[in-house]
């Protein structure tokens, strides 16, 4: 079987990132279609937050090495205080050095035939450089989401490092992995004497093994708030990215009006991650009584969450529109009513679309959340949204795993595959 080494910072046991289920896929489902991965990670002491829940999920048989990394911010600063330069590209830096050392071990010991390495941490990509430099294999940079971006990072000696990081994977990979259509068109016309062709689309999705059980159980459980409309957003809420301030001056406008009250309705943000920010926000905005902030929940049962809730609401401002929020794809999975909060200029709505969502509202404006929401409610209280089943399906992680292997497979001389 063929050998792909994989870079990524984001592996169990790290906790608070939906961004591990794409490493943690593929390295379970890529065997299934010719290709055995090697994992290449940082130590468990480099993550802010660690839980076992997903280590069982790790294959037994994996090879997964965990080279030495700190956190500038928790190990290397004094008084909260750190140099600049110790936190670029990213707070994880040292990651680079010991990482290096560890794949070339890796790669004279189990020979793989291809490189990959993952974003967005961007250390991955200078790591996978380096070994693309030192070894000659073949190299395939998963960007998922642009890099460098008007405004991103805010720093400019930051910014500039990701605009050279970005470049020398754009230019040095044989291929450039988005997870959105906007971002690999972004790509492909900022760096126009690359091959266009190189720039691929490879989404994000679910793992259909993860829901086994679940929905018998959600059902036996019945609804997360018996009597009430609950909507459900789960995952961080990002004060720039994802600001529900306009949703919750439209639930203050439509509570004001006598549309809404808080007997019948309620907004809960799982595992939001500025817990303190959005509830200032919720009593500035005097919808604090709509508002249910929840702390995380273990993977398996947050997903029965989702099941469970009467409505499932995506969050996703307009500098955002050439991403994709990976939780979308297991929205879609539970087959529950989606309202899109995002730009429908953008990719996340394109995406929404696709599978037959059509409750979608700017995220920015007060007047298109008012329009959307109450119809919404109404489409609760009446039927179920019906989503489209084969864009469902098409939306697995093992579909998924078939991509990059059909990528992995162009890199290697027909007589070998």
């Amino acid at each position: 079987m063929k050998r792909v080494l994989m870079v990524a910072y984001h592996f169990p046991p790290l906790a608070g990132s939906s961004g591990i289920q794409r490493t943690l896929r593929f390295a379970q489902q890529l065997p299934d279609f010719g290709w055995e991965p090697i994992v290449l990670t940082a130590h468990p002491r480099a993550y802010e937050r660690v839980s076992d829940d997903l280590l069982g999920e790790v294959p037994a048989n994996l090879v997964v090495h965990r080279a030495f990394a700190l956190d500038t911010a928790r190990h290397l600063s004094i008084a909260g205080r750190y140099l600049g330069s110790m936190s670029r590209p990213d707070r994880w830096m040292t990651w680079r050095w010991s990482a290096v050392a560890a794949g070339m071990r890796l790669i004279r010991r189990y020979k793989p035939a291809v490189l990959w390495s993952t974003y967005p941490i961007a250390t991955a990509h200078r790591i996978g450089a380096t070994l693309h430099r030192y070894s000659g294999l073949p190299w395939i940079a998963d960007f998922r989401d642009p890099m460098a971006q008007e405004g991103y990072p805010a720093d400019p000696k930051t910014w500039q490092c990701y605009q050279e990081i970005e470049e020398t994977a754009f230019r040095k990979a044989r291929f450039s992995v988005f997870t959105t259509p906007s971002a690999a068109r972004m790509y492909a016309d900022r760096y126009p004497q690359v091959p266009p062709e190189r720039a691929v689309l490879i989404e994000n999705g679910y793992d259909e093994e993860s829901f086994a059980g679940l929905e018998a159980s959600a059902v036996a459980k019945g609804s997360l708030n018996p009597g009430k409309i609950t909507l459900l957003h789960s995952g961080i809420v990002y004060p720039s990215e994802r600001n529900p301030t306009q949703l919750f001056w439209a639930l203050r406008a439509l509570r004001d009006a006598g549309q809404l009250s808080a007997t019948r309705f309620v907004l809960r943000l799982r595992a939001a991650a500025h817990d303190q920010w959005l509830q200032a926000l919720a009593v500035e905005h005097g919808v604090a009584e709509f508002v249910e902030l929840m702390p995380p929940l273990p993977y398996r049962e947050a997903l029965e969450e989702m099941l469970r809730a009467d409505g499932l609401v995506v969050l996703q401002a307009d500098n955002c529109n050439a991403q994709i929020p990976a939780k979308l794809y297991e929205y879609l999975r539970c087959r529950r009513p989606i309202l899109g909060l995002t730009d429908p200029a953008g990719d996340t709505a394109w995406a929404l679309r696709q599978a037959g969502v059509q409750y979608i509202a700017c995220l920015e404006s007060q007047e298109e959340i008012m329009s959307v929401l109450p119809r919404f409610l109404e489409m609760l209280s009446n039927s179920q949204m019906a989503l489209i089943e084969s864009s469902i399906q098409s939306a697995s992680r093992r579909q998924r795993a078939g991509q990059l292997a059909e990528l992995l497979n162009g890199l290697i001389p027909a007589g070998l595959l």
